[in-house]
């Protein structure tokens, strides 16, 4: 993980922290299905629910049709469920039960488009079974008569239609004998009148005969519309009716448990994947162990903290001081703690460091070859030490630096926050102690995110190297050499001067551009330098080689100083052959 990996934006809800978190938290919300599974039961047993009445009622609609899709029984159902029916049937049953109330007791459903079922609630069976029947006949009644008054209705505006028209016909019979009397006539007109009585008596009659239909009414909808299955009660199964409410607690109970603990995950903001924890920590996961077991597959934990505690060892070295601090996982740091010791016992004298409160480390490590002692007291030469402490709330931060020189976390994972876990890895910078690497207790068994860094020294896995441990334990100690005698030192040498550049000494060069006296002054010698006393030993004289001399350097300008690997134009280069000639 690196460190622009690490400043990217974080998402406000990652999904895999929640689920992971809502996962962890099963005790709460199995916890809550539980109680709901619980209460629904009592409640199904502690308050029953009260007999029920059916009724079915066939409903003949005057304006059925088959291609009618169910919104004439839907205006039924409207109908039963208003105040009209239900005080008609209060009426019935003599009751002082308001319609409104009454209203809440029974439900109507329209099976098909011509048959409609009543469900009536009551105190007992037999007042169930008498609402059932009221409440039947007040809508059969209402419904009947509906029907009759609408029949009536169109009867007496055929009537009406028909009196207009008879109204009109001696009208204008009157005109046509008027009409007739006269000496001269209008045949025009006369034809007029004529055809206008015709038509009139065409429409009384047919008002005639249409008021007679529907004087006859529906008769077919109130001989048809009854009670075709009577008020029964139906019957009731303990063993369901108490399943059912308990299974309707249960998912009650679900998913309110899941909704806490997803709420409370976000809240708390607890981190619980490796990757988190190492992000917050500034320290890379060494290794992972289970929650610890109390009679469970005990064995197999402790194999797998043997298994742990054997890789850190390899890690830790064996020179120095190191620490274990515990967040969250007190058992497991302290049995960790014995199983290092016990391993580190083998090759040399150990102590443990106790400052973890409620740990009981002296029991623990038993009477073997490691000592449990206090951090005050001092160290004994050649003795590697590890130190047992905490760094949850309340921690005295100033007393983590006598407990070793480097540190191994054991968090918990989901145990601390953020906040906390900034503030921890702060508070070990602030005191130098640099952190091996975390060890993960009770981690989520579906995390394969990845919690290595690879920034830093002591952050990453990678700087756990032998170099890195002997810098840590010091240098070694290196006997020092028998002193030699001391010899009267000689006088410096003189040092002459020499020219800038470190050449052997050269003849003066020859001045190609005499009146540039800018130019000449550049190759003048520099000063000499201080000479300084050196202490040498007195050694036999060496043979010294000859000195190879160089020729002259030719002189050149500022400006052909950079081209100087380009060849001049003007001037061939200088050599002793040709000097004199120039």
């Amino acid at each position: 993980m690196t460190t622009a990996e690490k400043e990217k934006s974080e998402p406000l809800i990652d999904l895999q922290r929640l689920v992971v978190s809502v996962r962890r938290r099963r005790r709460l919300w199995l916890a809550t299905a539980l109680f709901g599974l619980i209460a629904g039961a009592l409640v199904a047993l502690l308050l029953p629910s009260p007999p029920t009445a059916v009724a079915k009622i066939l409903v003949i609609h005057a304006d059925d049709s088959p291609s009618d899709s169910g919104t004439l029984m839907e205006t039924d159902v409207a109908v039963l469920q208003t105040t009209k029916i239900a005080g008609e049937a209060l009426k019935k049953l003599n009751s002082t039960q308001t319609a409104e109330e009454f209203l809440k007791d029974y439900t109507g459903l329209g099976v098909t488009n011509n048959v409609l079922q009543v469900t009536v609630k009551g105190k007992d069976n037999a007042e169930a079974v008498a609402r059932a029947q009221a409440l039947s006949d007040a809508f059969i009644t209402e419904y009947v008569a509906r029907n009759q008054a609408a029949a009536a209705a169109e009867q007496k505006a055929l009537i009406d239609q028909r009196n207009q028209a008879q109204t009109e016909l001696a009208t204008v019979q009157n005109d046509i004998v008027t009409e007739e009397a006269k000496r001269n006539p209008n045949p025009a007109q006369l034809e007029r009148m004529y055809s206008r009585r015709a038509e009139l008596t065409s429409k009384i009659s047919d008002y005639d005969g249409r008021a007679q239909e529907a004087g006859i009414g529906t008769p077919k909808v109130g001989a048809g519309t009854q009670i075709v299955d009577a008020p029964r009660i139906v019957p009731k199964s303990f063993l369901k009716s108490t399943g059912a409410a308990a299974g309707i607690g249960a998912v009650l109970g679900l998913l309110l448990g899941l909704v806490l603990a997803a709420i409370s995950s976000v809240v708390k903001d607890r981190p619980v994947l490796r990757r988190e924890l190492s992000w917050h920590l500034g320290a890379s996961v060494l290794a992972q162990l289970p929650k610890p077991r109390r009679w469970w597959r005990k064995s197999r934990a402790v194999a797998e903290r043997e298994r742990v505690a054997a890789t850190l060892l390899r890690t830790i070295g064996e020179n120095g001081t190191v620490s274990l601090l515990d967040l969250g996982a007190r058992a497991t740091t302290a049995a960790l703690a014995v199983d290092i010791a016990n391993g580190l016992a083998e090759k040399g004298p150990v102590t443990l460091v106790d400052e973890l409160p409620k740990a009981d480390l002296r029991a623990l490590a038993g009477e073997g070859k490691v000592r449990v002692l206090g951090r005050d007291e001092p160290k004994a030469p050649g003795e590697c030490r590890v130190g047992v402490g905490s760094i949850e709330p309340g921690t005295a931060w100033t007393d983590l630096e006598h407990l070793g020189a480097e540190t191994i976390l054991v968090v918990r994972a989901g145990r601390a926050n953020t906040e906390w876990l900034h503030t921890v890895a702060r508070q070990l910078a602030e005191r130098r102690i640099p952190i091996i690497g975390i060890v993960v207790v009770d981690p989520d068994p579906r995390d394969h995110t990845d919690g290595t860094l690879w920034d830093g020294l002591h952050t990453a896995l990678r700087g756990r190297g032998a170099e890195t441990r002997a810098a840590l334990a010091g240098p070694e100690p290196v006997a020092s050499p028998e002193p030699e005698p001391v010899k009267a030192p000689e006088p410096p040498p003189v040092r002459r001067p020499r020219p800038r550049f470190d050449r052997a000494p050269q003849s003066k060069p020859v001045e190609m551009f005499p009146d540039d006296e800018p130019t000449v002054r550049r190759l003048a010698v520099a000063p000499p330098e201080p000479a300084k006393p050196v202490d040498r030993v007195l050694e036999p004289a060496k043979d010294k080689k000859p000195v190879r001399r160089r020729p002259p350097t030719p002189y050149k300008r500022p400006e052909e100083l950079d081209n100087a690997d380009q060849p001049t134009k003007r001037f061939s280069p200088v050599s002793p052959d040709n000097a004199e000639a120039l």
